[in-house]
């Protein structure tokens, strides 16, 4: 059974649309825990349903998500990278609760996808100039 989240049909379909469209576009976002296992189940139906890449397919997902660039990313740069991937498109993480209603978030992403690490140099940098801004710090008290 899905879940209601105290919405009527119509809100409900269109919050799911919306957190999909998210995900392909950012590739991950922070929600609230229902709404990330409903979406988990959600995304996993659709790029499984995506693999045939036909005209079929990018109708139904324009159908689905309301960016054409999400359409776009999903032919392009997701049906390929799980190509060789049946399920389990999505990984989800838990988070602290949200401050304001102690509600409990997750994080949900999409896995495999590319992390750019910063290069060595750049971080050294970095650091001494974070000394040297404590430094002045220091010598200003």
């Amino acid at each position: 059974m899905k879940r209601a989240f105290s919405r009527q049909k119509d809100h409900r379909e269109h919050m799911l649309r919306n957190l999909a469209t998210s995900l392909v576009l950012y590739e991950k976002i922070d929600t609230t825990m229902p709404k990330a296992k409903e979406l988990k189940s959600f995304i996993d139906h659709i790029l499984a349903d995506s693999k045939k890449a036909d005209l079929t397919t990018i109708r139904n997902l324009n159908k689905v998500f309301f960016d054409k660039n999400a359409v776009k990313k999903v032919i392009e740069v997701l049906v390929p990278r799980y190509a060789e991937r049946s399920s389990g498109f999505t990984r989800t993480f838990s988070l602290q609760n949200r401050a304001g209603d102690n509600a409990s978030m997750m994080r949900i992403e999409l896995i495999d996808k590319k992390v750019f690490v910063e290069n060595t140099e750049v971080s050294d940098l970095k650091s001494t100039e974070k000394k040297d801004k404590k430094k002045v710090i220091t010598n200003e008290k």
